[in-house]
This record gives structure tokens, sequence and C-alpha cells, in this order.
């Protein structure tokens, strides 16, 4: 059997890989764009015996995902007469579109999921939602609440309301301007509170801010000096979040949102301590697991000489 004349041959080698390896980052701990925030399901279920709808919505869920890739909002309609299933996507403004496209693209899953096939449906995620409904569906008022989350108590101090609601009506006007320059999505910050809104992408411009408005004064209401908040009605949301050490600056791959606490994982004025302390863990166990590996390697290497040596 062949055996190296050199039998640390590999150490080299072995050397010059370990600092690549004990050098790889941990992955990055970031908001994951699609955790459902929440569901609506219609209570009457589709009576499908040709399969009809089911044909319908496969065709809209597959025109829908492939529009998610260049566009953040589409809205088209499958099938024909009482057998119409119209239904949209919509994604958050700051999202790039490959991102977009991962967010929807789990949506039809998920609504086959959680909901089965109603008559409607609507998942709203992190980063994005698809709703759909079938013809003759009864409409609702655009200002109508579908869901609302109000953080813990007060950890602002004196002062905090006035500055969130500085921060919404910061939101209120920038929305009137993105409206008007063909938006819907609009960020403002104001002492270390971020505020974000977004219209459903057919929505008028003075209908948007309207909702939006609307959104607001229910989150002063309903949730009191919360430090976060987040109300979603029929055709717009906006969210509010407080960060004690200020708003932490953006990225287009995590931008601050509003829609989790700031002490959650990946969020907050800590993410980038919490970050290195990651990267600084993943290198000392990766050096310390090439050292393991190397001692292991010359011990075995060691065993070859010895027996190489009782053989000859």
């Amino acid at each position: 059997m062949f055996m190296p004349r050199n039998p640390f041959w590999f150490i080299p080698l072995f050397l010059a890989i370990a600092p690549i390896l004990g050098a790889i980052p941990a992955s990055k701990s970031a908001q994951d764009l699609t955790t459902i925030v929440y569901k609506g399901c219609a209570k009457q279920d589709l009576s499908d015996p040709t399969g009809v709808y089911s044909q319908a919505l496969s065709t809209l869920f597959g025109t829908l995902i492939s529009q998610s890739s260049k566009a953040k909002f589409s809205k088209t309609s499958s099938g024909s007469g009482q057998s119409t299933v119209t239904g949209l996507f919509q994604c958050r403004g700051d999202l790039s579109n490959v991102d977009c496209y991962n967010c929807v693209s789990k949506l039809p899953i998920l609504i086959d999921r959680l909901c089965g096939k109603p008559i409607a449906a609507r998942i709203q995620l992190f980063g994005c939602y698809m709703l759909y409904e079938v013809a003759g569906f009864a409409q609702i008022s655009g200002m109508e609440m579908l869901y609302k989350s109000c953080s813990g108590t007060n950890v602002g101090g004196a002062g905090f309301e006035e500055r969130r609601d500085t921060a919404l009506s910061s939101l209120e006007n920038g929305m009137m301007s993105s409206n008007a320059n063909g938006g819907g999505f609009y960020t403002a910050s104001y002492q270390s509170v971020y505020a974000l809104g977004q219209c459903e992408g057919d929505v008028g411009a003075s209908d948007c801010v309207e909702c939006v408005k609307s959104a607001a004064q229910r989150a002063q209401v309903e949730c009191g000096s919360s430090i976060a908040a987040q109300i979603y009605l029929h055709k717009c949301f906006i969210s509010y979040t407080y960060y004690p050490n200020g708003v932490p600056k953006r990225s287009s791959s995590s931008p601050p949102s509003s829609f989790s606490s700031p002490s959650s994982p990946g969020s907050g004025p800590n993410s980038n301590s919490n970050t290195n302390t990651g990267k600084t863990v993943a290198i000392i166990l990766g050096g310390a697991a090439g050292v393991g590996f190397l001692v292991i390697c010359m011990l075995f290497a060691r065993g070859l000489v010895k027996k190489k040596d009782s053989k000859y």
C-alpha cells in the first residue's frame, strides 16, 4: 500500500485552510419576512364539485407569484362568470424584488394550510400579504380593522407619547407627498420612535392618507403608551416602535421596523452587537475545532509512522 514519504504532508495545507474555516461568521440573525402576522379565513367553504374554483385559484396564485419578482403590488382575476376569483399581493415598500418574490411564493401554501379553500382568505406576513375572494363576496370598508397588536407598558419615560405622536404625524405628512409621487409607502422617525405606513397599491392618494390617519388615531387610542404597535386596516397599515438607544441604521436586508419588539433577536439598537458577538463565537469555535482536528490528525500520523517503523 502506498505510504507518503512525509507523513505530515497535510499539515501545511490544513494550516492554510483552518483560518478560512474559523473566519466563517454565524448566519446573521434577522427578522424573518415570512413570519405570520395574522390570518383571515372566510367561514364559508368553496363548493367546488367540478374543480373549477381550484383551477382558477391555481392560475391566480401562479400569476401573482410570477408578478412578485418584478413588482411590489399586483391585482388580477382568474376564471369567468360566477367562478371568477380576484386576488392580489403586496410587499412592503422597502423590500427588494428577490425578497418580495421569496415572501409571496410562500403565501399560497400558507393559505391552503391555514384556511383550506374558503370563499375568501387573507394571510399577512411580516414582509407581504396576499388575499383572494370569489365573485359575489361581500365587500368591507377600507377602514375596517383587521388586526392590532400593542406591546407592553411604556418604558420611554416622560414625553414618550408626544414623541410617538410627532413620529406618526410625520408619517401622515410624508404619506401625502409619497402618494403625490405615486408611492403609498413611507417611513419616519423622531427621537427614537420609528414609524412605518403603507396603503394597498390601488388606493387613491386622498383615501390612502385618510386610511393612514385613521390607523394612527387607533394606535394612539387603543395602544395608549405601548412602546410598539401594529394597526392593520383593510386598505392600509401603520406601525411604530420605540428604540431606547436610537433607531438603528437601515440596510436593504433588514430595515428597522416596528413589526416586533426592539428586544427581539436581530432588531433594535443592539442588533449590531448581537451579530458581532455571534461572529466572534463562530470564529472561536471554528478555531478550536481546527486545533482539535489538527491534533487528531497528528496523532493519527504518528501512529502510522510507528506502524511503518515496526514493519520495516
